[in-house]
C-alpha cells in the first residue's frame, strides 16, 4: 500500500449538511469567514452507514440496544469481540484477544482507528482492570469547508400534530437550511499506520465507494439532495511523501455579485488550475492519480474529459473509479 491524498467535493441544495446540536441544530458555520463546516466525524458515519448497510460490512462504531431500551456502552461493545472469553491470564492477552476480533470483523476500526476502553476480569484477581486500546486510523479527514461563503435561512412551518391533547391548533416547527453548499474534504491515507490496523487496499476501495455513494444515498429528511462531485485519490510512489492541502488548491469561479448567491453547480465552475500545477510540479513522486468526477460538473479551464486528459498528459497514470 502506497501513501495516498483524498480530495473529495459534494454539494447540498436547500439542506443542512451537519447541524450543530449546541445552537439550535443550525448548519456549522464560520462566523469569521461565513464558510460552512462539517465534520469529519458527518462524514465518517456517513461511509460507516453506506458500508453496513449496502456492502455487508462489520462496524464497531454502532448504536446497539438491548431489549430494555438502553444503548450499548463501549465497554460492553468490545466484550462482543472477547469470543466468549470472560476471563483472562493478563491485560495483554486480552488486549491482543479483542483488538485482533476487532480488526479481523470491523472494516471502520481498520480505516478509521478507535480508542477501545475494557473492563475485563484476571485470572487470580478480584477486582477487575480497567483500561483501553488505542488503534491510530490510517484515513484521517480534515473538517470539511465550503468552497464559498453561504447564508443561513431561517424557516418556520406548521406540524401535523397539537402540542398536547384538546389544542385546536397544531404545534409550529422551525428549521435552518443551507440554499448551497459545494463542500471540500481533505484526507490522507498512511500506509505505516495500515500495517497496525491490517487495513488492506481492498478497504481503500470500500472507502472511496462510501465516500462517494455513502453521500448520494444519504436520503434523509436534512440530507436529501447531497450529490458527490469530484473525487480524487492520489497515490505516492515515494514514503511518507505527500503534496498537502490539496483542498486550498481548488477555487470557484462565477459572475454573480457574491458567494451567497449561489443556488446551483450551473451558478459556477470549478478551477483546478493549481492543482493541476501542483501534479506537475510532483508527477515524478505521483505513482497514480484515481478519479472520479460528476459529468454535471463545469471546470473552469477544461471539461471533465480535457482534465483528466491533461493530468495523463503530465505522464501520471490516471484511473477512472467505477463507482
Amino acid at each position: 500500500m502506497n501513501r495516498s491524498e483524498i480530495l473529495f467535493l459534494y454539494d447540498i441544495a436547500d439542506a443542512n449538511p451537519n447541524g450543530d446540536p449546541l445552537d439550535g441544530n443550525k448548519p456549522r458555520i464560520d462566523e469569521e469567514t461565513e464558510i460552512n463546516i462539517v465534520t469529519d466525524v458527518r462524514l465518517k458515519r456517513t461511509i460507516r452507514d453506506y458500508l453496513e448497510q449496502y456492502k455487508g460490512q462489520g462496524l464497531f462504531v454502532k448504536e446497539i440496544v438491548d431489549e430494555q431500551g438502553n444503548i450499548q456502552d463501549a465497554k460492553l461493545r468490545a466484550m462482543d469481540y472477547a469470543n466468549g472469553i470472560t476471563e483472562f491470564e493478563s491485560l495483554m492477552n486480552a488486549k491482543k484477544e479483542i483488538s485482533n476480533n476487532i480488526l479481523n470483523e470491523c472494516i471502520d476500526v481498520r480505516i478509521f482507528g478507535a480508542t477501545i476502553p475494557i473492563d475485563i476480569k484476571i485470572t487470580g484477581k478480584t477486582k477487575k482492570k480497567t483500561s483501553s486500546i488505542t488503534l491510530t486510523g490510517p484515513v484521517q479527514f480534515r473538517l470539511g469547508r465550503s468552497l464559498h461563503k453561504v447564508e443561513i435561512k431561517h424557516i418556520k412551518g406548521t406540524g401535523a400534530f397539537a402540542s398536547t391533547s384538546g389544542k385546536e391548533q397544531s404545534t409550529f416547527r422551525e428549521e435552518y437550511i443551507l440554499p448551497y453548499s459545494l463542500i471540500g474534504f481533505y484526507g490522507i491515507v498512511n500506509e505505516k499506520a495500515a500495517e497496525s490496523t491490517k487495513m488492506t487496499d481492498d478497504d481503500v476501495d470500500l472507502l472511496l465507494d462510501g465516500i462517494w455513494n455513502g453521500t448520494k444515498n444519504l436520503i434523509s429528511r436534512s440530507k436529501f439532495g447531497q450529490i458527490p462531485r469530484v473525487l480524487m485519490q492520489i497515490e505516492y510512489n515515494e514514503d511518507n511523501y505527500f503534496i498537502g492541502d490539496l483542498d486550498k488548491q481548488v477555487s470557484l469561479s462565477h459572475d454573480l455579485d457574491n458567494d451567497k448567491e449561489i443556488r446551483s453547480i450551473n451558478d459556477y465552475k470549478i478551477d483546478l488550475s493549481k492543482l493541476l500545477e501542483l501534479f506537475k510540479l510532483n508527477k515524478d513522486k505521483i505513482a497514480k492519480i484515481n478519479l472520479k468526477f460528476d459529468p454535471n460538473v463545469q471546470f473552469k479551464t477544461c471539461n471533465s474529459d480535457d482534465c483528466i486528459s491533461k493530468i495523463s498528459g503530465l505522464e501520471i497514470e490516471v484511473n477512472k473509479l467505477e463507482l
